[in-house]
């Protein structure tokens, strides 16, 4: 995913990429504990997520990419 700004909240990544229908569903999908950054599960919902940071869901790895100048 690239960045629009400095950095994405975790939670929006999730709905942002539809990984997740609603923001309640992705507070759940990080409190199970489901999501990884960085190789390292997240609990915080709203982690600041910025360029090479690497998120994995289930079987879906996506990395943050710095946005195109």
């Amino acid at each position: 995913m690239a960045l629009r700004g400095e950095f994405v909240e975790l939670n929006k990544l999730l709905k942002f990429e539809n990984l997740v229908a609603s923001g309640g569903e992705a507070k759940v999908a990080i409190g199970a504990g489901v999501v990884s950054v960085d190789g390292e599960v997240e609990s915080r919902i709203r982690r600041k997520l910025v360029a090479g940071n690497r998120v994995v869901f289930g079987n879906v790895e996506l990395t943050i990419v710095a946005p195109e100048k």
